[in-house]
């Protein structure tokens, strides 16, 4: 799968399963976008894909590594579109 491709399938699914925080920013819980079943069938690697987005970033949230369960209420937030 394009890299490319799956950080813009990234992008609309925090607009679609976001809500804006304090900061006027679009941001999602990490356990709300690995519960999602959408999500679950369109990315294959969530966890590698928001690294990528991070590096690039895209998005931005507090760790490394994100593991469900453990990391549920991290905040990923969008810093552009």
């Amino acid at each position: 799968m394009n890299v490319d491709h799956e950080v813009k399938q990234l992008v609309e699914e925090i607009h679609r399963l976001g809500t804006k925080n304090a900061d006027g920013q679009l941001s999602v819980k990490f356990g709300v976008l690995f519960a999602d079943e959408r999500c679950a069938n369109v990315f294959e690697a969530l966890v590698g894909t928001l690294r990528a987005a991070k590096r690039r970033k895209i998005i931005t949230y507090n760790g490394e590594l994100l593991l469900q369960g453990v990391h549920d209420n991290v905040d990923i937030v969008l810093l552009q579109d």
